[in-house]
Formats: structure tokens, C-alpha cells, sequence
């Protein structure tokens, strides 16, 4: 099970809230992580390749700066079953095409501009994520 951390989650969420209405104001872009990681790649469409860089470097190091801050080992679960995470990743990958976007583009800054089509995005995976964390946890028992 998972530790509620009400301070780290509020201060964290806070961080992610802030560096969207930065990348909105300096770049006039949405901060959409599948669009920013994704242009990253060839071909490059404009001359914002260092600050996507930066944003993804920033994410990367984040758990490096807060474990040096509280001296605490990052700690991270991930599943060890090989196939069940290229499936997952194929997936999310399949549904931020699809959905045109992720979770940081419409649960954060979607939302926050009342799109409906973000309403509706995040609506789908979370109800999708609630029926993965019940079938792993309840049924198949991982």
C-alpha cells in the first residue's frame, strides 16, 4: 500500500501547477509531458528544443534534488514483469495519441482552461486507472 504524504503532494502538485503557467507564459505552449518528450525526437519543427530538453531534464532531476534536500533514498516500485510493462507503456502511449494528450496536459492545464475535451480525457482515464488499480490489486492480485 501507499503512504499518504498530504505536505510532499501538496507542495509537489504546487511545483507542477507552477511550471505549467510558466511554460504557458514564456513559450505560450501547453505543458503536455507525451508532446514535450515526443518533440524531442526528429524532426524539429522549431527552435524550442532546448527548453523541451530543460523541461524533461527538470522532471529527470526533481527526485535527484529532493532526495539530496531530505536525505532520503528514491524510492520507486516498478512492476517486474517485462511483457505486463511493454504492454502498459504500448498503451499509454496508444491513448496520449489518441486522446490527444496525457495526464499533464489535460488534467492539468486542460482543465484548468475548462476544456471540455480535457473534462471528458481526464474523465476516461482516471475511470481507467481506478478499474487498473481494483483488477491488479483485487483480482490478479500483482
Amino acid at each position: 500500500m501507499t503512504e499518504f504524504t498530504p505536505y510532499a503532494s501538496l507542495i509537489g502538485g504546487a511545483m507542477i501547477g507552477l511550471s505549467a503557467v510558466l511554460l504557458m507564459l514564456w513559450e505560450g505552449r501547453i505543458a503536455g509531458i507525451s508532446g514535450i518528450a515526443g518533440r524531442l525526437l526528429p524532426p524539429f519543427r522549431d527552435g524550442a528544443f532546448q527548453s523541451r530538453l530543460g523541461f524533461v531534464a527538470g522532471i529527470v532531476a526533481a527526485p535527484l534534488v529532493m532526495s539530496l534536500g531530505d536525505g532520503q533514498a528514491i524510492t520507486q516500485t516498478v512492476s517486474s514483469n517485462i511483457p505486463l510493462m511493454i504492454v502498459a507503456g504500448l498503451l499509454v502511449g496508444f491513448g496520449s495519441v489518441w486522446g490527444n494528450g496525457c495526464t499533464s496536459g489535460h488534467g492539468v492545464c486542460g482543465l484548468s482552461r475548462l476544456s471540455t475535451r480535457s473534462l471528458v480525457a481526464t474523465g476516461v482515464f482516471m475511470a481507467t486507472a481506478f478499474v487498473t488499480v481494483f483488477l491488479v490489486r483485487r483480482v490478479i492480485g500483482a
